[in-house]
């Protein structure tokens, strides 16, 4: 809409003319549409982006992770040469037969000592420098058991949301039903007892989808737990015009590359590997040490406090420390730093069964899903048409109304199982990918080629 304004009014009534013409251009404009984050989609790949910034599990994995180089780099200063500087003055007063005296005193000192040989500290470096190794893997571990935990979540929520579509749409089939049942009826064609089972199974599926509604928010919130905000948005589904396999790869493969890529298992190795440096730090207390030592200093001390002209000293002079005896505590350290040697080598011994373990339940998991997913298929299209013939023959009078409500339930039955078991071969695929050492991010990407680009799409409309 055009308001116009005379230019020829004075100042004063032009602005006022102005001012009126503004508001009343903005009281018409019409209002912009609102957006909801509903309409909206999101898949897994963009909720695992956001978990990588916002999970504390992943957080505390990279500190970890940067605390264990840290560490290392401690350890190696020991190897290093150190160097301090000392300054000092003192007031003296002096009092003998012969003279009484007072005066300052000034000292200044440079000292610098590297280790020559000092096997203890370089044993312990090399247990760090395992340690920062081992704290590396275990964050990858961390980040692969985090985006599994993310995928169990993401798939829960649509579990849900598909468990409340199920029942609205078999809600909606059975009303349809009853509604047919109560023409009938009041026709005297249909018998109460159908009436009442139908009008029952309405009532408890309307009961079932207050549950269910529960249950979707709940879900939501898991998932929003990990990416650190309200997820409101629709989520892809899974895809329905592919075929799902697990890999072309053998089970024996996989294992191998478990075993040779697995984080947690390179933790452990690692792990062991600290430990044996541990235990050669411990056996260093029974080696000499030697090291050399340059210092340089200037004072006006001398000996018994007297006062001096000032003299400035340089030495260098190399030391060797010989342990003869402490009480046994060496050697009873070095035991113990076995044991633990021994406690390492067998946890790496089970997780290495662990990976084998869970590698091949995923995969013959995965396998059988696989299987059981193209066999659902073929039992839904199988209770659709037995439920379309069901709702004709009653149409016929040739069934009674159990029969058709039989023949839905068979139907949602159908969809429920072919649901659980797409869902049940994705996350045995992302628990296959973590136990074998895949990427994170490369898991989540081929996952994600599986899920609709429409969020929307509904699963449940017979």
């Amino acid at each position: 809409m055009t308001v116009r304004v005379p230019a020829a009014l004075p100042g004063g009534v032009f602005m006022l003319a102005l001012c009126v013409s503004v508001a009343w251009a903005q009281a018409t404009a019409p209002e912009p549409a609102g957006v909801s984050a509903s309409a909206f989609s999101t898949d897994l790949m963009q909720l695992y982006r956001e978990a990588r910034l916002e999970d504390p599990r992943i957080l505390a994995s990279y500190a970890r992770e940067q605390a264990g180089r840290e560490h290392q780099r401690e350890a190696m200063g020991a190897l290093l040469p150190q160097a301090s500087i000392n300054a000092g003055t003192n007031r003296i007063h002096q009092e003998n037969d012969l003279l009484q005296q007072s005066f300052d005193s000034e000292s200044y000192s440079l000292v610098l000592r590297q280790y020559l040989y000092n096997k203890a500290a370089w044993e312990n470096y090399q247990k760090f420098k395992s340690l920062a190794r081992q704290s590396e893997s275990e964050a990858l571990d961390a980040q692969a058991e985090a985006t599994v935990d993310l995928a169990l979540r993401y798939f829960t929520v649509l579990a849900a949301e598909d468990e409340l579509e199920l029942i609205q749409a078999e809600r909606r089939t059975t009303q349809k039903s009853l509604d047919r049942v109560n023409a009938l009826y009041e026709k005297q064609l249909a018998l109460i007892t159908d009436q009442l089972d139908l009008k029952a199974r309405v009532d408890g599926l309307a009961a079932q989808e207050l549950g269910a509604r529960n249950q979707v928010s709940v879900s939501r919130e898991a998932l929003a737990e990990v990416v650190g905000r309200p997820v409101k948005e629709r989520l892809s589904r899974v895809r329905d015009d592919i075929q799902l396999n697990v890999s072309a790869h053998s089970l024996e493969t996989w294992v191998r590359e478990g075993v040779a890529h697995n984080p947690a298992l390179k933790a452990n190795e690692s792990g062991v590997e600290a430990a044996g440096a541990a235990l050669r730090s411990g056996q260093g207390g029974h080696y000499p040490t030697l090291s050399l030592t340059l210092s340089a200093q200037q004072t006006n001390e001398g000996y018994n406090n007297a006062l001096v002209p000032r003299t400035d000293s340089y030495v260098a002079g190399v030391g060797v420390q010989v342990p003869l005896y402490s009480g046994g505590a060496t050697s009873a350290r070095v035991r113990g730093l076995y044991q633990d040697q021994v406690v390492a080598e067998q946890q790496l011994e089970a997780v290495q069964r662990r990976v084998v373990k869970e590698i091949t339940s995923a995969y013959l998991t995965a396998s059988a899903s696989a299987e059981k997913v193209q066999a659902s298929r073929y039992a839904l299209a199988s209770a659709q048409l037995s439920r379309v013939a069901a709702e004709k023959a009653f149409s016929y009078g040739m069934v009674n109304a159990v029969d058709v409500l039989a023949s839905v339930r068979n139907e949602f039955r159908a969809r429920r199982e072919l649901l659980k078991a797409q869902y049940d071969f994705l996350t045995n695929v992302f628990t296959l990918n973590r136990w074998a050492g895949k990427p994170s991010a490369d898991s989540v990407e081929s996952v994600n080629a599986w899920l609709s680009g429409s969020a929307g799409q509904t699963r449940a409309t017979p």
